[in-house]
């Protein structure tokens, strides 16, 4: 009987070091955790809802180049402005805001097809997934042409953008 409580007392404590341990991890270790874009399934594009292939679209145009975690974290910041009383509050609203996201303004949405990647990371945002913990903000420091956006707090980098409130 005392071995077998000292074993379940030893892979209790794994466990929750294991846990704690997740709490730790750096935002390269937590993207090495995301499962490779090849081996995830992603739905077609066009049997999506328009609100689901529009959020694709903004980010795999907005996101371009970025992580698959980059590019959830666009996602969410549109689902946080949805959630906001500062914005509209549509998916559609929040995206075709005027201004509101540079790749919709100068129309870079509407180029290609969006990939799995951006499918799945749009799907991910819309169940929940924010990376960015309740920003409504983002921007790359190295494009910014209206400056009031560094008055921002900051809250966390992912890839090249800055996410803030």
């Amino acid at each position: 009987m005392k071995k077998i409580a000292t074993v379940l007392i030893i892979v209790l404590l794994l466990g929750v070091g294991g846990w704690l341990a997740r709490g730790w991890m750096t935002d390269r270790q937590l993207q090495q955790q995301v499962e490779p874009v090849q081996t995830r399934w992603a739905p077609n594009f066009w049997s999506l809802s328009p609100n689901t292939r529009l959020m694709a679209r903004t980010i795999s145009a907005e996101a371009r180049g970025e992580t698959y975690l980059g590019q959830v974290a666009v996602g969410s910041v549109i689902m946080n402005r949805v959630r906001s009383d500062k914005f509209p509050n549509s998916i559609s609203g929040v995206i075709y805001q005027p201004w509101a996201f540079t790749a919709v303004a100068r129309g870079h949405v509407w180029d290609h097809t969006p990939e799995s990647d951006s499918i799945r990371a749009a799907l991910d945002a819309m169940s929940g997934w924010d990376p960015t913990y309740g920003s409504i903000y983002y921007y790359n420091p190295a494009d910014v042409t209206t400056y009031w956006i560094f008055s921002r707090p900051q809250v966390r980098q992912i890839g090249k953008h800055i996410f803030a409130r």
